[in-house]
């Protein structure tokens, strides 16, 4: 398959509109302008988290809460928030299919940086049968876009439960840029969405296949009493300069992680993840990670040479169940499913109400000098 001789993007992923010359379409809209408005909506960001880390000092038994998936992102924030800026962390983690190097590094760095670390791990049989229905019931975005988007709300609302239950003003995730949608979230998290919205996805609700006490594991802010305070959800790394090379060296220079290969998010990555790779891959013909990482690679945050590479080994075993890739097998056998089961048969869904995006829109730092870029996502069709 042809891909962006700049950026890498696949020629399959929708958009990517290869020109004669080879360049992807967003790559031939990329221009410095656009890049000194990112940088004035970086800056917004970052004099707003700043003020966060000032303002939550001393207003709880820990100042900020971060939640600790072993990745080389969530390992540096806590050694910047601690080190760099003296805070008081609380590292969380929900033990939710963490693989063997993710749980080395997260052991390494709670021992080297001394952080308070709290672990929930939920009953496996839940998951079990959530992420089977899932994958079985795709939206149109295909396995990671289904998955994750569901996955991930259930140890946000972890993270969040816990720091509204002990009083710590923060949650600070180690979400990179292009992590996660847009739609969903960029530098925070919509405060309407976390006083206000029940994040249960209506699909399981609709099911039948899910009782009462099984859905109420999502956050649901009408559970608690009134004149609960509630943290806010920032993503640092979308305020600061990042650069994914030079995170991958320091957290190894720093010993926080054993080696370049525990640094990496090929290795580090949540081993159920090798599964929705190869789901996407049938189904769509390019591994669905390509946007994020050709994105990184554009505005130059990531290492052409390093993903032309690895993204090819990566496609690679995934597809021939090799190496990391037996995962898919292993998975596949786990959740009791075949090729033929993993299915796209929904439409996708905007990722929050209207009320909740439009007031994003008006109180994200930066809005006042109108460089907030607020995406909003309609509905998709499923194929």
């Amino acid at each position: 398959m042809r891909a962006c001789r700049n950026c890498l993007l696949p020629e399959a992923v929708p958009g990517a509109d290869l020109d004669a010359g080879g360049l992807c379409r967003p790559c031939r809209e990329y221009r410095p302008a656009s890049g000194e408005a990112a940088e004035r909506l970086r800056q917004a960001r970052e004099r707003d988290l700043e003020q966060a880390l000032d303002s939550a000092r001393g207003q709880g038994p820990y100042d900020c809460l971060v939640p600790l998936s072993g990745g080389k992102d969530s390992v540096y924030l806590i050694h910047k928030l601690k080190n760099d800026y003296g805070l008081r962390v609380l590292a969380h983690t929900t033990d939710i299919d963490i693989g063997p190097v993710a749980w080395d590094n997260i052991r390494r760095a709670v021992d080297r940086l001394d952080v308070e670390h709290l672990v929930y791990r939920p009953s496996m049989a839940f998951y079990r049968k959530l992420f089977r229905w899932l994958l079985m019931n795709q939206e149109a975005r295909g396995a990671v876009h289904t998955v994750s988007y569901v996955y991930a709300p259930l140890f946000e609302g972890n993270a969040l439960q816990t720091a509204t239950q002990m009083g710590i003003p923060l949650v600070l995730a180690g979400y990179s840029p292009g992590q996660p949608l847009p739609e969903r979230m960029e530098y925070e998290f919509p405060r309407l969405a976390i006083s206000k919205v029940d994040w249960t996805p209506p699909e399981l609700r609709e099911s039948g296949e899910f009782d009462e006490q099984e859905l109420a594991r999502f956050w649901n802010p009408a559970r608690l009493p009134a004149g609960t305070r509630f943290p806010r959800y920032l993503a640092p790394y979308h305020a600061w300069k990042y650069d994914q090379d030079a995170v991958m060296k320091k957290v190894v220079e720093l010993g926080l992680v054993r080696s370049g290969k525990h640094a990496s998010p090929v290795f580090s990555n949540y081993p159920i993840n090798w599964l929705l790779m190869y789901s996407d891959l049938k189904n769509f013909g390019y591994n669905p990670y390509a946007p994020e990482f050709s994105a990184l690679i554009r505005e130059g945050k990531a290492n052409r040479r390093y993903w032309k590479l690895m993204g090819q080994v990566v496609d690679f075993i995934t597809l021939r169940k090799l190496y990391l890739g037996r995962h898919v097998a292993q998975h596949m056998q786990w959740l009791g499913l075949r090729d033929e089961d993993l299915r796209i048969n929904r439409p996708s869904r905007p990722e929050w109400p209207d009320f909740v995006r439009d007031d994003w829109r008006a109180a994200a730092p930066g809005a006042d000098a109108g460089v907030a870029p607020i995406r909003r996502v309609e509905a998709v069709a499923a194929a």
